[in-house]
């Protein structure tokens, strides 16, 4: 045992708190710093004060805002409610289970970069199966080119981002069913319950934590995604797509606006905490409403 005062077990939390400032606050201090001066290529930069945030608001940032709010909200309630949906699928007694689990793998395990170029032939217009079979049963005319109208880029990029993460979402959940006691689901069906009322009074409250949880790291996962439509459409067209970890990186990579994309990468986590805390009160509420 140590004693009280003993100063070793705090030297044991030296490197990983050297290591956390390193790669965690240093950066975030840095960031904020470069987001009060004009940095780009330059040698110098100078202090502005607070004119890159007054650049951001002046701007389109609220309908970027807006946009983002809405894509991070439809591709997370469409991720949960999929993956709910797998998950019990995933957890029925039916034959050759085991190899669905491995199957519904791919999605997730396929690097996101190689599944969303195929994503990207799927969505072509002149030799894309989707457009293709559009074709064939009579929806469209002609070949059609999801990625070049605003609506439906913004839909294709949803419908991609939702590909990627339910299988993460359906595994989730389905560790979180496995773990409820079977004895639950015995005495409810011993009592002649339906599997609809077994899941909505048995399932459903027991895995709500997890749903929960998953919910806001998806949430934060699909806020700050980058790669699904920067490969898809880089924020287009006419800006359709473009949220804001695209507009932050088109500001700071592209034109060589430091300072301002700075000034956006703060912006982007005050939201995210803002978000975060939100979210984590009213679940808190909600579940010490629910055990009273």
């Amino acid at each position: 045992m140590t004693r009280r005062g003993d100063p070793f077990p705090y030297l044991l939390l030296v490197p990983a708190a050297a290591l956390t400032l390193a790669i965690v606050a240093w950066p975030l201090i840095e960031t904020f710093r470069l987001s009060f001066t004009n940095a780009s290529l330059r040698p110098n930069a100078s202090y502005v004060g607070t004119d890159n945030y007054e650049k951001i608001f002046r701007g389109d940032f609220w309908e970027v805002m807006r946009r983002t709010f809405l894509w991070m909200f439809l591709g997370v309630t469409l991720k949960i409610v999929m993956g709910t949906i797998g998950a019990v699928l995933l957890n029925a007694a039916v034959p050759g289970r085991a190899w669905f689990r491995v199957l519904v793998m791919p999605p997730w395990v396929v690097p996101i970069a190689i599944g969303v170029f195929m994503w990207s032939w799927l969505y072509n217009g002149q030799f894309g199966m989707i457009s293709g079979l559009a074709q064939q049963i009579g929806m469209i005319d002609g070949p059609f080119e999801f990625l070049a109208y605003p609506n439906a880029a913004f839909i294709a990029t949803i419908v991609t981002d939702v590909w990627v993460g339910t299988p993460l979402v359906a595994l989730y959940l389905l560790a979180a069913m496995q773990s409820i006691p079977k004895e639950l689901y015995e005495a409810a069906w011993t009592d002649g319950a339906s599997r609809v009322y077994r899941f909505r009074r048995i399932t459903l409250p027991l895995i709500a934590p997890s749903i929960f949880t998953m919910a806001l790291l998806s949430a934060i996962w699909t806020f700050n995604s980058f790669d699904i439509i920067w490969i898809l459409t880089e924020g287009g067209p006419r800006g359709a797509t473009t949220t804001m970890i695209i507009d932050t990186y088109k500001t700071a990579i592209s034109r060589f606006r430091f300072g301002e994309g700075a000034a956006r990468a703060v912006m982007i986590l005050v939201c995210l905490t803002a978000f975060a805390g939100t979210y984590l009160a009213l679940m808190t509420r909600l579940q010490r409403g629910a055990s009273r």
